[in-house]
């Protein structure tokens, strides 16, 4: 039985706008819009169990997922929805095992769902230039307990000369103007390696994708994913007046051979 001890993650769950995410402590009490909740009333309990509150509501305690810890974590800058998130790794066959390039560590959202793919054998190699948002990046990806599969690194990949990885898997760029890194990100590529880059406009899409022919990636796709919920209730069901409509571009491609400098033969008549 997986019962809840201190220190444990817990989300009170009451309903999709109200769900809590707190560390268990025995002293702690989280005062909500549908009573008090003590986190000593949680421990010993098994995780799916509920208490109920001073107003006489029932929250349930559920076992935080990765989902849960990206959607609750700190932003210090945007982060990348888990609607994108899925096709991300889906369509850059993510998988454990793997070496990931990450430039642009931002709230350590992405860096957090990249480790929790490709633990325990793989690990996420994250780069970035603003130390206060790696320090908030740092306490998400350690609350997700996935910090032991990121290496983190202040570097500005623009301006380095010797490059700091190679043969890696995937490259996941997020900055906004991913174009200027797509020499440096082949360097440290193996061939067929993926890249991916969260583009907000698309100006910087379009711009992208030039880069991308001109640094020889191929398997060129653009795309955007708009996520629709369902109030489903009984003879009531319906689409929700709530959604997740854009949130960001997404451009992937693979590291290929051009062989441009190969010389043409000249057909002799």
């Amino acid at each position: 039985m997986n019962k809840i001890k201190t220190n444990s993650y817990v989300l009170f769950f009451y309903n999709d706008s109200k769900k809590w995410l707190n560390k268990i402590s025995k002293e702690q009490v989280l005062h909500t819009h549908v009573g008090v909740i003590r986190h000593s009333d949680a421990i010993g309990k098994e995780y799916g169990s509920r208490l109920r509150t001073n107003k006489d509501k029932y929250v349930y305690l559920l076992k935080p997922t990765i989902h849960d810890f990206v959607m609750k974590s700190q932003h210090g800058t945007q982060i990348v929805y888990p609607k994108d998130l899925g096709y991300i790794m889906a369509r850059a066959g993510i998988q454990s095992g793997q070496t990931v390039l990450e430039i642009g560590t931002g709230s350590g959202a992405l860096t957090t769902f990249l480790a929790s793919i490709v633990k325990p054998r793989g690990h996420v190699h994250t780069f970035d230039v603003e130390p206060q948002f790696m320090e908030i990046a740092k306490k998400n990806i350690t609350k997700a307990g996935m910090i032991k599969y990121v290496t983190m690194n202040e570097l500005d990949i623009k301006t380095a000369k010797k490059m700091p990885l190679s043969d890696a898997d995937v490259a996941v760029v997020d900055l906004g103007d991913p174009w200027v890194v797509l020499p440096q990100v082949r360097k440290m590529l193996k061939g067929s390696g993926a890249f991916i880059a969260i583009c907000p406009t698309m100006n910087q899409l379009e711009k992208l994708t030039m880069g991308l022919v001109e640094n020889e990636f191929t398997d060129i796709e653009c795309t955007e994913h708009i996520l629709r919920t369902i109030d489903a209730r009984e003879g009531k069901t319906r689409h929700s007046f709530r959604g997740i409509g854009h949130t960001t571009y997404l451009a992937f491609a693979r590291k290929a051979f051009y062989d441009r400098k190969e010389k043409k033969e000249t057909p002799t008549e």
